[in-house]
């Protein structure tokens, strides 16, 4: 939790009782959900004068949604729906949305213009995005004055701005094409300002220029090489960085010249300071005006927490925690940071946490090792309550920050992509083999777990290292990597050969066919393996886990168990419902409980 200047009792109460004022609800998602399986609301956006609601709803799983716009009052209906829409979807105004939507291959490509009260087909198309190696974004300016729209690949953005009070000027170019930079933009007063990654600059700087002279740019934060800038978070007097130093985040505040004055080096931020060795902190809705940064703070034995931040003073005041049930005390759990050692002499960072009074540390706890390394991505150190049923069996839970990820800097991710790919996988063998060396486990109590990419990282290591691991978790998985990226015609094909490689070329052909775990499945001993998958899922198609458990099931030269659970009416997030979600840990969880003999035998009285 934060640390600093102690904070005053502060409290909100509101009146309860004859006294409340009437609770009124704008949309219920249990109501809605009552004929489908599968429901999700992806975005949720009210008009600036607060009297009208658009909001994107999935009912497969497939990320196709469908906007509707209400009446925040009265909950009616207003205008026919928009169909097959992403989930980009900002207000211009009171009365006009812009919106994405996706090709047939459903990369988002289009950018449009909708005013209530029009038909969808009369829309107007404000940007088409042709390159199939790019994609579109839409954000809004914390400022609600301007929309961005980034035209994106895996390592180049350009960016476009869209004045909310001048729509009949369209999109205008704010940051050109310049293959190898990226650029995230936002606004304040007469400036925007810019986070701009290059290849030279591989950790982000800060700039800022006039909105009428967008070329003549100020260096506000300079690039530096061991602390890389993630985000940023505009307010009136105030800018604050989000930023990651030697595995940790960072959250550090500058105050900000008045609005007229001119913007120069910004000196002295203040860092806000946390208690835990690993921990995560999220941006949560702020005030533009405000001198109030919100952000939900937790760590893998900190529930999460909403805590208000004084920008003026440094004072942070807890808001709101997670009310954890089953008496949980976070004092009973503990968590630190430990680095293993790749084949190359690189440090890998893992981020631990067990239960005091349930580990022996001797060798004999089971453990649960979690990996991902793709996207330059984060896997953070949060609080999961789920997870608390694994640590109170005297689990050790591990998450291991390999390459390929983002939690390092841009090198860490450079170092785990393309034609170093295979950095991700040795990192994170290397880190099962230190936990089994410093006596947190044994390979007989070790299993580990992987999503999607993650799930790409579970095949590679099960081929390579069988012996390592009792059982392995693979959801929703990434396996069939040369066969996926040799079809243009299907989803996300195009727009991930700056990550994995494009395999028509032979360098990238042999190099990914080396790895991709369908294609290296052999005869020989693998341990438990649980493989999920779900057919709505238009990410990884179900076809790929299918298609390597069907490999493994005929190769594999021992009795242990292989199950592939396939869900019928869910995408790639899985399902939708709070408790359907908890269904499907504890499926998991019963898995791996029977892979290492945990499960207790019941004795009839």
């Amino acid at each position: 939790m934060p640390t600093g200047p102690e904070a005053p009792p502060e409290q909100v109460i509101l009146p309860t009782g004859p006294e409340a004022p009437p609770e009124q609800v704008i949309l219920d998602e249990n109501i809605k959900a009552q004929n489908h399986s599968f429901y999700h609301v992806a975005a949720f956006q009210v008009n600036p004068s607060n009297k009208l609601v658009a909001y994107a709803e999935d009912t497969k799983g497939d990320e196709k949604h469908t906007v509707y716009v209400i009446d925040a009052d009265k909950g009616a209906t207003v205008g026919k729906p928009l169909k097959n829409v992403t989930s980009y979807l900002e207000w211009a105004g009171d009365d006009a949305l812009v919106y994405i939507t996706m090709d047939e291959i459903l990369r988002p490509d289009k950018v449009w213009l909708h005013r209530l009260g029009t038909e969808q087909s009369d829309d107007i198309c404000l940007y088409h995005e042709k390159d199939d190696i790019f994609s579109l974004d839409l954000e809004v300016s914390e400022s609600k004055k301007f929309l961005f729209v980034a035209s994106e690949s895996k390592n180049t953005t350009s960016t476009f701005y869209f004045n909310v009070s001048k729509p009949e000027d369209g999109l205008q170019v704010l940051t050109p094409r310049i293959y190898g930079e990226e650029t995230r933009v936002s606004h304040r007063g007469n400036n925007f300002f810019l986070r701009r990654r290059s290849d030279l600059f591989y950790n982000s700087e800060l700039l800022a220029c006039p909105l009428d002279d967008v070329s003549n740019t100020t260096v506000l934060i300079p690039h530096r090489e061991s602390v890389k800038i993630t985000d940023m978070q505009l307010f009136a007097d105030h800018l604050v960085l989000f930023e990651r130093e030697n595995g940790s985040q960072k959250v550090t505040v500058y105050r900000l010249p008045v609005l007229g004055e001119p913007l120069t080096q910004l000196q002295g931020g203040c860092s806000i300071d946390f208690d835990d060795p690993v921990f995560s902190v999220d941006q949560s809705e702020s005030q533009f005006s405000s001198n109030i940064l919100r952000f939900t703070y937790s760590s893998m034995r900190t529930p999460p927490s909403v805590y208000d931040h004084d920008m003026d003073t440094g004072i942070s005041v807890v808001k709101k925690i997670e009310t954890v049930l089953g008496g949980f005390d976070e004092s009973n759990y503990v968590s630190e940071r430990k680095w293993a050692t790749a084949p190359d002499g690189t440090q890998i960072p893992m981020s631990i946490v067990y239960r005091k009074n349930m580990v022996k540390l001797d060798a004999s706890d089971p453990l649960l090792l979690y990996g991902y390394g793709s996207y330059e991505i984060c896997i953070d150190p949060s609080f999961k309550g789920s997870r608390l049923s694994l640590l109170d069996r005297g689990f050790i839970y591990v998450i291991a920050h390999i390459r390929g990820g983002g939690e390092m800097g841009r090198p860490w991710y450079d170092n785990g992509k393309l034609l170093k790919k295979k950095n991700t996988f040795t990192d994170f063998i290397a880190c099962a083999e230190y936990l089994i060396e410093k006596g947190y486990c044994t390979k007989e109590k070790l299993c580990i777990n992987g999503r999607s990419a993650g799930g790409l990282l579970m095949g590679a290591v099960l081929n390579m290292r069988p012996d390592l691991f009792r059982a392995a978790v693979a959801g929703v998985p990434f396996l069939d990597a040369v066969t996926t990226m040799l079809d243009p015609t299907i989803p996300l094909t195009t727009s991930e050969w700056e990550e994995w490689g494009d395999p028509r070329t032979e360098e990238y052909y042999h190099y990914m066919k080396s790895y991709s775990p369908v294609d290296n499945v052999r005869a020989q001993n693998y341990p438990h393996i649980l493989v999920t998958a779900a057919l709505n899922d238009s990410r990884v198609l179900y076809s790929e886990p299918a298609k390597f458990v069907a490999k493994l099931r005929d190769l594999k030269t021992d009795d242990n168990m292989l199950l592939f659970k396939c869900e019928m009416g869910a995408g790639h997030f899985s399902k939708s419902g709070r408790f359907e979600k908890l269904q499907e840990e504890a499926f998991t969880y019963a898995f791996l409980l029977k892979a290492l003999n945990m499960i207790p035998t019941h004795v009839s009285a």
